[in-house]
């Protein structure tokens, strides 16, 4: 056993091991290739919780065995990606600045195999109410590609838990679909991605979805919120930056800005719960000087019942865009940029694995620590 498996075996004992994946379409392959890095690294997930393309690859990931993940995750892009096989025209950033934005705008006219088709008749042609006018393009593809693809039986065995997140039209309340509450169908996938107007809600017992980045982009602070007990060790893969350059242009202006709002409020969790951390540890100490008489008031049980503190240990995946990207790179299904990307979450998950600083790690008693070892990378 090399340095680095003693280093997992060590700190993974008795942790949850927990895979966390942000929303961001064509970005998704990222996740992909993190996947298939842990999946040699030894390390399957117990626990996967998805966001729209993130609830997808969850999805793809909960519903097969761990040795044909990686089989059906590639199935899964390549046939996203099968419409423009084709490379750049000539290199240089330039170039590929123009072929990812004609990429772009040729999946977003003709759609995407196995995922959306546009609409015929458009929807404005449809009367008010109608199903098929409350969207550009039709998901009746993804379906089928989600029941080919992924077995929804292993899925409700829970034999890893699956967590989707998705935004209720009627009330606007975010609503997680949990395996271990609910029998998970493609319905309940293709309504975390149900992202308006481009796609249609999703009817789940008599309510409509939306896709859940609409509130939040990541699944972080739902898995925090409901694993209080055990400890975790969570790869959360995050497909927009909320750090960047201040735009110089128009078209960067739109790129940043989505970043901002997809980035979605990761630092903000993990921040929140440093504080609840520091709030929980103080009210230990006072316990503790306390008189007995005290310590069996009411309220200073419920305080010290709810203090309990897991040690979280977060290792944050996060794409970084390269220059010829745009506002549209979450929609560029090119399958050059689909193995670009894929090959980005691969790396960093092995660069990341092999940092001294995660080799090093030592799982904390207790409250949160977070790594990001690939930020300065290049490659």
């Amino acid at each position: 056993m090399d340095e680095r498996d003693q280093a997992n075996q060590r700190a993974d004992r008795d942790e949850c091991r927990v895979l966390v994946l942000q929303g961001g379409g064509a970005l998704g392959s990222y996740q992909a290739g993190v996947a298939e890095a842990m999946q040699e690294a030894a390390l399957s997930p117990e626990w996967v919780a998805g966001i729209s393309i993130g609830a997808i690859n969850a999805a793809l990931i909960a519903g097969n065995p761990p040795g044909r993940r990686v089989e059906r995750l590639r199935a899964f892009w390549e046939r996203v990606s099968s419409a423009i096989t084709v490379s750049p025209w000539w290199p240089g950033e330039q170039a590929r600045e123009v072929f990812n934005a004609w990429s772009a705008s040729f999946g977003a006219t003709v759609g995407v195999p196995g995922f959306f088709a546009p609409r015929w008749p458009p929807a404005p042609l449809y009367p008010a109410g109608a199903p098929q006018a409350l969207s550009y393009y039709d998901t009746a593809p993804l379906r089928q590609t989600l029941l080919e693809l992924i077995d929804f039986d292993r899925i409700n065995r829970c034999e890893t838990r699956l967590s989707v997140g998705a935004v209720n039209i009627r009330t606007g309340n975010f609503v997680y679909f949990d395996n271990r509450r609910d029998r998970i169908g493609p319905e309940h996938i293709m309504a975390s991605g149900a992202l308006p107007p481009g796609f249609p809600p999703v009817e789940i017992d008599g309510e409509l979805y939306w896709d859940g980045g609409i509130v939040s982009n990541t699944p972080l602070q739902y898995v925090l919120d409901e694993e209080r007990l055990r400890d975790l060790a969570v790869f959360q893969v995050d497909l927009f930056s909320a750090r960047g350059p201040v735009p110089r242009t128009l078209s960067e202006a739109a790129e940043r800005e989505k970043d901002i709002r997809y980035s979605s409020r990761t630092r903000l969790n993990t921040d929140d719960q440093i504080e609840i951390h520091k709030a929980k540890t103080a009210f230990r100490r006072l316990f503790d000087k306390l008189p007995p008489e005290l310590r069996q008031d009411p309220d200073v049980a419920f305080l010290s019942e709810v203090s309990h503190q897991n040690a979280v240990t977060i290792l944050q995946l996060i794409y970084r865009a390269k220059n010829y990207e745009s506002d549209a790179k979450d929609y560029e299904f090119s399958r050059t940029t689909m193995l670009e990307h894929w090959k980005a979450g691969r790396n960093d998950v092995r660069r990341s694995l092999r940092h001294r600083r995660w080799i090093e790690r030592c799982r904390p008693d207790e409250g949160v620590t977070v790594f990001d070892l690939t930020r300065d990378a290049r490659d």
